[in-house]
């Protein structure tokens, strides 16, 4: 294999990328996969071109798992710029209507962003990977078409405000799945009566993981590859948040041959982690309805 193409490794493990503003999940995706010569790669949710932030990066075996963080929840700060909406709800749109800013206040702001907070509901923008009728909700919006988007439930767990000017408010913000900053950004200008959009957005958290653990292109790119490899985190941190069920020798073997076991003191419902003695992470089981743990997705098969 030539230097210029060289040959790809199967490797496994978690890369939590400090995405750049300005550049695409799946761009920054590609170098990722580059950089580790890494067979296989996908992210765990992408995030816009104009937001930066946490953006995990699943590699080999760890791509099977990057569904179960799309249910996570997520944090960001958003710099909200008053006084003007955009078609994206960001600052990359076009301006469809402008308003005075009213005189802003803590106070004014605090009882704004109250009735956000909690559970609530959103309607989807426009400008979205969503489907109708098999068409990307994002691609009609480009010729000018708009359809109704049926609200969807989501939570706010917190809202707290960080700053604010004349014309602009920055928030943190701990979200459910499925939250569109771009849309809370918007409703609250609307609720101010003035009119917002997303000037700028970071996303700090997903789950438990942290922006402060992650690592920018430009930190990959200066590191030896031996330096590289150990900034990747097991694949067992992508489901963190599952309980974890263990196993001993003759228990490990028979899971891994597909087999669900009964286990003492194990959860009584769900999804959880399987480690077996002495071979560790072995994959993801569910309880089952007779109370057994099933294997539904195994990684590691021991001898």
């Amino acid at each position: 294999m030539s230097e210029r193409h060289p040959e790809r490794r199967a490797i496994n493990g978690v890369l939590l990328l400090d995405k750049a503003s300005g550049y695409s999940s799946n761009s920054s995706l590609q170098k990722v996969k580059r950089l580790f010569r890494a067979r296989k790669a996908g992210h765990t949710g992408s995030l816009d071109p104009v937001a930066s932030g946490l953006l995990p990066v699943c590699l080999g075996e760890a791509t099977k798992l990057s569904s179960y963080l799309l249910n996570t929840d997520k944090r960001y700060e958003v710099r909200v710029r008053l006084g003007a909406e955009t078609d994206t709800a960001d600052i990359e749109g076009v301006v469809t209507l402008t308003r005075p800013v009213p005189n802003l206040t803590e106070a004014l702001i605090e009882k704004i962003l109250d009735a956000f907070r909690g559970e609530g509901e959103q309607i989807p923008p426009m400008y979205s990977a969503l489907k109708h009728q098999g068409q990307r909700l994002y691609d009609l919006a480009r010729k000018g078409v708009e359809v109704d988007r049926p609200p969807r439930p989501i939570t706010i767990y917190a809202l707290n405000l960080l700053g604010f000017d004349a014309t602009s408010i920055q928030l943190d913000v701990h979200c459910s799945k499925g939250t569109y900053i771009r849309t809370l950004a918007e409703d609250i200008g609307r609720a101010l009566d003035c009119g917002g959009h997303v000037e700028v957005l970071r996303r700090t958290g997903v789950g438990s993981l942290n922006i402060a653990e992650a690592f920018t292109i430009d930190q990959l790119e200066t590191m030896t590859p031996e330096e590289r490899d150990r900034a990747l985190l097991p694949m067992d941190e992508l489901v963190n948040h599952l309980p974890v069920v263990e196993f001993d020798e003759a228990m490990t073997v028979l899971i891994c041959q597909g087999n669900p076991l009964f286990v003492p003191q194990a959860p009584t419902w769900g999804w959880v982690r399987l480690y077996g003695r002495n071979a560790g992470f072995l994959g993801l089981g569910e309880v089952l309805e007779d109370g057994r743990i099933g294997p539904r997705r195994m990684f590691n098969r021991p001898e």
